[in-house]
């Protein structure tokens, strides 16, 4: 078939119409071929060379060019985008996706006739198609028996099939233009293909912007190719997402985008563009995923078009294509799928609460309501959370505080601040779970600190609920901080309020508490306070201090700092209690500690008290033995003979310290470690049991409960350490859960207190912390470069439970102390990509149950006092679970799912040999008795 081809700018001469060749001749080799069929000398082709005006690819100098079309042809391409997602195992049998493809018209509609590198030209899609990428689905395929206006939608299609115009100027967009109102989904898909227009044909780094962004490309140009590579992370795109700020509850990602030009003529013969996002769960390997998203243009023929539209300016140019043409962003544009049959809030909470109860906090169910809770509380309205929490049920409403809290929306915040008084006493319970979802939220914002800010200069019901709101204040100032917003106003208040609180102190009792927000909030310009109140304070207030100190970087204990805790350790102004000294000792070892420092520490060994040398001793061989930065330098000083003989490491008590791996691989670890102190006459003085989670430079405090007590000596006639004569009697329990430290709870204080307690009180444990608590929060929009829109979510949450309880027997001259954990916790990762018409989708679910118990028993019938320390870790079931699926927006859809359970075995955690030989004793097996009578 032969059409016929017109030269405009020939002399009229009988060649001016000729025949063209057949189509598929290729471009560059059309004009020859054209004078070779005709017997037309070379020469006579430089009589249809165009005026200089209208010169068709005049270099020119100093500029980049891009594509340029010819003049009076129409383009026929080929077009496809698809997509996929997967496990990133590359499998394409096990995932799931859509292809979207059309045949594409390139027209060139005007040409500035001052320079060819400024050219309009109209894009327009015809005979759309969307299909399975998995050939393999057959009859279970969602789009089978399915024409294009039932699947995308008649005006949805009608839309995608309308022309749009795209101004290059240099081979770069200048404007986009395309028709007011069209669906916003419908009109990324456009950007994707007319982004594909923009290129350069030389080498070289530059910043460009299409519907992914503003981004910077590099260029590498060859003969007949030119790559470009989109550098994903330097996109300015305006999108929503948040992450966890800590790296072992963060998600890592990477993007990469190449695509391939292949040129002839200035002209494209194919394009090859991949896009591929890949994530990942730091600490749990099992929850990621992967998108790939594919683009192909090819190059099929070219036919006779239209003329070129004469003229100079371009807006002249569109107006009178079709005068309703607007010029649009070309980056792709936020739009939300709405959902047909998704229930209510109410609704929602209706069918969740019964697995809400308290009696089912500790299975899975609960944590997946409460995530699922979240996630649908996040598109609520302020009025209608309100009224959910003023109709819910006193059972299952701190449940609720949670969820709404951890939601952590404008419209959840305004609710719950409305719905909760603080100025009352009667809800006590209800605040406190709102202040510890506010201190573990993932994301927290300014106005959420200021919130807070206000209420504490405002009046309590309760002086504990006073105190938790300055403590949690600390948490959202180091969170806040992290997120590099340390100068926003609200944080610069925030901190003068914890600052001045501790320089002056309205009420002396108050010092404590700006103490402990201190302790979570780690401000540098608060250590001068924490040396003085660590050298200078009080028993309680020193010991606070000093722990305070233990949780900054290395980087913030200089050698000032390392002076004063040398001070307070060696007593060389005052006595200290036993507590403050040895914590001293663990700052100095643990911040490159310098010769001399930890020669005069174990120096110091066998002048201390009994207990404390026995454990300062345990301290020095667990960093031994466990192999902790210190231990070079210790190993360095205990080839000193004067340091390191019989006389000083064979020194006996109760007091011991060690550190173990609860698990281990090549770029995790889980530690616990679980230290003792005694007193001299054989009562518990301090325990404490850390657990730590490590993903390569970063670590989580997981958890840390510390039991104290002083000034039981009386109840067993014995005579109390040098120091701590005067203490009155006390216990109590303080906590850090991830990285939040906690209210401190009181057993009792005061004698008169301990005594009445032990006569009324059952062993009925107290509880610590209690309740759900959203642990890992991220969500991340992609806008990909075929206009398609992706979203991950990453959710992590875990219903726990940590009581402790301390009895104390006379009858029976026995002591215990018990800390129970008991957590439930879901981890869920879900990845979609939706057209608006079409969704594809992975869902990866992990769940387990697990439980630590911390026992330490003594009993004092004999001296010395046996002691026992048990570690149990119960059995904790693990569950996996894997949904893909493809969905219509009519409904239809594909599910594939599977499933995988195993069991984590319990164990008794292992410490020292040495308790592993007191428990023998504590718990020997009792004699039968070889009498059957009764004499």
């Amino acid at each position: 078939m032969f059409t016929q081809v017109h030269f405009p700018y020939c002399q009229r001469t009988a060649a001016s119409t000729l025949p063209l060749l057949p189509q598929r001749i290729p471009r560059g080799k059309r004009i020859e071929s054209l004078k070779l069929k005709l017997g037309v000398s070379p020469n006579w082709a430089q009589l249809c060379t165009p005026p200089a005006s209208a010169s068709r690819k005049t270099e020119i100098s100093g500029h980049t060019t891009g594509l340029s079309l010819n003049n009076d042809r129409i383009y026929k391409l080929a077009y496809s985008t698809e997509v996929l997602l997967d496990e990133g195992k590359g499998k394409p049998q096990g995932s799931v996706g859509y292809r979207i493809s059309s045949s594409v018209d390139a027209v060139l509609l005007w040409r500035n006739p001052d320079g060819d590198d400024d050219q309009l030209i109209q894009i327009k899609m015809t005979d759309v198609k969307v299909e399975d990428v998995n050939q393999q689905r057959g009859e279970k395929s969602i789009f089978k028996g399915k024409t294009p206006p039932k699947l995308i939608g008649k005006q949805n299609l009608e839309a995608l099939q309308r022309p749009m115009l795209l101004h290059l100027i240099r081979g770069k967009v200048k404007e986009f233009y395309s028709y007011q109102n069209e669906p916003v989904a419908i009109e990324n898909l456009k950007r994707g293909l007319a982004s594909l227009f923009q290129m350069q044909l030389s080498s070289g780094t530059t910043s460009e912007v299409d519907v992914s962004g503003n981004c910077k490309v590099t260029y590498q140009a060859q003969q007949d190719k030119v790559v470009k590579v989109k550098s994903l992370d330097s996109c300015k795109i305006e999108r929503s997402g948040f992450t966890t700020q800590n790296q072992v509850l963060g998600v890592s990602s990477k993007a990469t985008s190449v695509t391939t030009y292949k040129i002839e003529d200035s002209f494209v013969l194919d394009v090859a563009a991949e896009e591929i996002h890949f994530f990942g769960l730091n600490f749990l390997n099992s929850i990621k995923g992967r998108i790939v998203s594919k683009q192909k243009l090819e190059l099929k023929t070219t036919e006779a078009g239209p003329r070129l539209i004469p003229g100079k300016q371009v807006a002249t140019i569109i107006k009178s294509v079709d005068p309703k043409y607007t010029a649009i962003p070309i980056v792709g544009q936020v739009f939300q799928s709405t959902c047909k049959e998704c229930p209510s809030l109410s609704e929602h909470w209706q069918a969740i609460r019964k697995h809400l109860q308290p009696d089912n906090l500790s299975k899975a169910e609960a944590v997946r309501s409460f995530l699922a809770f979240v996630q649908h509380l996040r598109t609520a309205k302020r009025e209608d959370i309100l009224q959910l929490l003023k109709t819910a049920s006193q059972d299952v409403l701190p449940q609720l505080v949670d969820a709404v809290t951890s939601a952590q929306t404008p419209a959840s915040l305004e609710a719950i601040l409305d719905f909760l008084d603080f100025k009352s006493d009667s809800g006590i319970i209800l605040q406190e779970r709102f202040l510890y979802a506010c201190g573990f939220a993932s994301h927290p914002d300014e106005e959420l600190l200021r919130a807070l800010t206000g209420k504490f200069k405002g009046s309590f019901g309760s002086n504990d609920i006073r105190e938790t709101v300055m403590i949690i204040i600390g948490a959202l100032v180091r969170k806040l901080c992290q997120n590099e917003g340390c100068k926003l106003k609200a944080v610069v208040e925030a901190k003068k309020l914890i600052l001045g609180g501790l320089e002056k102190p309205v009420k002396k009792e108050d010092t404590k508490m700006y103490l402990l927000a201190l302790k979570n909030a780690l401000l540098p310009e608060g250590i001068p306070f924490l040396l003085k109140y660590a050298e200078a304070g009080e028993g309680p207030i020193s010991h606070l201090a000093t722990t305070t100190l233990q949780r900054y970087d290395v980087l913030f204990i200089t050698d000032e700092v390392k002076k004063t805790l040398n001070r307070i350790y060696h007593q060389n102004h005052k006595v200290h209690e036993k507590t403050v000294r040895t914590t001293a000792a663990a700052v100095i070892l643990k911040n490159n500690p310098s010769y001399m420092e930890v020669k005069n520490i174990l120096l110091s060994i066998g002048e201390l008290p009994k207990e404390m040398n026995k454990y300062m001793l345990a301290m020095i061989q667990d960093i031994l033995r466990f192999e902790m930065p210190a231990s070079k330098m210790v190993r360095r000083v205990l080839k000193e003979m004067l340091v390191h003989n019989y006389d000083r490491f064979s020194k006996s008590g109760s007091s011991s310290a060690f550190t173990g791996y609860i698990d281990r691989s090549p770029h995790s670890a889980s530690t616990y470690s679980l230290d003792i102190l005694y007193s001299g006459s054989g009562i518990l003085r301090r325990s404490n049991l850390n657990v730590f989670q490590y993903m390569g430079k970063a670590d989580l405090h997981g958890s840390q409960v510390v039991i104290e007590a002083q000034g039981l000596e009386a109840l067993i006639a014995a005579t109390p350490d040098e120091g701590e004569e005067n203490l009155d009697s006390y216990a109590g329990l303080s906590a850090i859960l991830f990285d939040i430290q906690l209210r401190p709870v009181t057993f009792f204080n005061g004698y008169s207190d301990l005594m009445s307690k032990m006569l009324s009180a059952s062993s009925d444990p107290v509880s610590v912390v209690k309740g759900l608590i959203l642990l890992i929060d991220h969500s991340q929009d992609l806008q990909l470069q075929s206009g398609l829109k992706a979203n991950i979510e990453v959710q992590g949450g875990l219903a726990i439970d940590i009581s402790g309880s301390m009895e104390f027997s006379l009858w029976y001259r026995e002591s215990k102390t018990r800390v129970k954990n008991r957590v439930a916790v879901v981890v869920t990762g879900d990845v979609t990509v939706d057209s608006s018409f079409v969704k594809a989708g992975l869902e990866a679910r992990a769940e387990s149950e697990a439980g630590l118990e911390f026992v330490s028993t003594v009993q004092f019938s004999q001296y010395p006092f046996l002691v026992c320390m048990q570690m149990d870790k119960a059995d904790a079931p693990l569950r996996q679970f894997e949904t893909k699926y493809e969905r219509l927006s009519t409904g239809r859809g594909y599910v594939s799912r599977k499933r995988r359970e195993g069991l984590l075995a319990g164990c008794e955690l292992p410490l020292h040999q040495e308790n592993s030989d007191m428990c023998n004793m504590v718990f020997a097996p009792q004699p039968e008795s070889t009498s059957s009578g009764w004499f």
